[in-house]
């Protein structure tokens, strides 16, 4: 695909896709980066593994900005928390060029965003209205996940 192509495929799916979707693409995003990054640090390829960090830390931070306390602020607050310490591990990581502290950003990344898939799944069989974020444990019921902005 050229990367025009790939550009007008992208910029479709943004605009087509379901608030659910784009949260998902978000955690997509954020994974893919990470994971960019630390391949970079393994090759001490520094201003790569910053760029892809930095792009990474900003998708951590327009998931944050889009948590809606007025809805759910116990569980916004628990995000909130998750939200910063993934971030704070991407700056770490940055700062002292740690594989480590990517990895475990991205073990958190991982966990919450199959978490996010399966319950956006498991809205959609069930016909139900596709919750607007996820739960921040795995028992966690779906009428409790509701503080993002859709």
């Amino acid at each position: 695909m050229t990367p025009i192509a790939s550009d007008e495929y992208l910029r479709n799916a943004v605009l087509t896709a379901t608030p659910e979707q784009l949260h998902l693409m978000l955690y997509d995003g954020a994974i893919r980066f990470a994971r960019q990054a630390a391949e970079a640090l393994r090759q001490k390829d520094y201003d790569t593994s910053c760029e892809k960090l930095l792009r990474a830390q900003k998708i951590i931070t327009e998931m944050k900005a889009g948590l809606r306390p007025e809805v759910q602020p116990q569980l916004c607050e628990h995000m909130t928390g998750l939200y910063n310490f993934i971030y704070w591990r991407l700056v770490d990581a940055n700062l002292r060029r740690d594989v480590a502290a990517i990895d475990e950003a991205l073990e958190i990344l991982d966990f919450q965003r199959e978490t996010w898939r399966l319950l956006v799944e498991k809205s959609l069989t069930a016909g139900a209205p596709t919750p607007r974020a996820r739960p921040v444990h795995p028992t966690a019921q779906p009428q409790e996940t509701l503080c993002l902005q859709g």
